[in-house]
């Protein structure tokens, strides 16, 4: 069996199921949202026969056992019932759930995309510009400080308007685009004692959106430099320009072992391509979005996804 730890119209996840249900294949979605009010859990190991992770939620029973080959897509967190609102008993029943749950998926005998530890820790970027300097990927200036004055340092070395800010991480409560520092900004840094920010010199240039799925590579040019803004291509997707790309040999070699070293199968790169030719890394996503590439461009994402997970179950049958 395959499994896909997901959650509800996901649509990377649906294309991918949907395709590989059509190929014949036995496909199970786990969304861990649903535990613990929507799904059980039964887990058994005796003398006499082999351990028993048996699951039966809304799509139904199974067996996680049997699960030969897992996607760990994107993930939401576990919904503890409602009426329990003491929050010592709201933790405690999060933490049971976690310590059942993820302790069968980290049981099951299966090859994991990605595997969950490299994916957790991938998501770091700090660990990301540490791997890819160190296996000779070129990174723009960086800095990550809750230091205001380390941070004014920073803006008048580079330069404001030649220096962005970031988060982290992007999140649907939160969502926050990459910005170009501003003069007024500058009357805001104090605020960094609250929660570290990352500053970076603000590479001009082409966008690259590089989709790895095991040994193969996917590369998209994204031309945001005549939208409204060209800072942040995900926020003017419908206006740039796209089309497919093949890069240098030397490049893919480079992308490849960096994967590797972060132990990743999948992965959504964003690099910027200078108008000298030079490419500049930015970032890996572990769960990056592919099909707005796919469907502008024509590339086999999808299927590349859904014969590798087919490969694996094979391979591992």
């Amino acid at each position: 069996m395959i499994l896909v730890v997901s959650y509800p119209n996901e649509e990377h996840t649906i294309d991918v199921v949907n395709r590989l249900r059509n190929a014949g294949r036995e496909v199970r979605i786990l969304n861990l949202s649903d535990f613990p009010g929507r799904a059980n859990v039964s887990l058994s190991w005796s003398e006499k026969s082999d351990p028993k992770y048996q699951i039966d939620g809304p799509e139904g029973n199974c067996d996680l056992s049997t699960v030969r080959v897992a996607w760990w897509r994107r993930v939401v967190p576990f919904e503890i019932e409602p009426r329990i609102k003491d929050v010592a008993q709201r933790a405690f029943a999060e933490s049971e759930t976690s310590q059942a749950i993820n302790g069968v998926l980290d049981a099951i005998e299966c090859t994991w995309i990605n595997p969950r530890c490299a994916d957790e820790s991938a998501h770091r970027k700090p660990l990301q510009w540490d791997v890819a300097k160190r296996i000779g990927l070129t990174l723009p200036q960086t800095l990550v400080t809750n230091d205001p004055d380390a941070g004014r340092n920073f803006i008048e070395k580079v330069g404001i308007g030649k220096t962005v800010f970031k988060a982290f991480l992007s999140i649907i409560e939160d969502w926050r685009e990459t910005r170009l520092i501003k003069p007024q900004d500058l009357d805001r840094l104090e605020s960094l004692r609250y929660a570290p920010v990352i500053f970076q010199e603000y590479i001009e240039g082409v966008d690259l959106r590089i989709i790895v799925v095991g040994d193969r590579i996917f590369a998209a040019e994204i031309d945001a430099r005549k939208t409204s803004y060209p800072v942040d291509m995900r926020m003017v997707i419908g206006e740039a320009s796209m089309k497919p790309i093949k890069l240098p040999s030397d490049l893919q070699h480079m992308i490849l072992r960096f994967m590797r070293a972060l132990g990743l199968i999948y992965g959504a790169i964003d690099m910027r391509r200078t108008d000298e030719g030079d490419f500049v890394f930015l970032e890996v996503n572990p769960a990056g979005q592919w099909l707005f590439v796919e469907e502008r461009t024509g590339l086999p994402i999808s299927q590349a996804m859904a014969d590798l997970l087919s490969e694996l179950h094979d391979k591992h049958a």
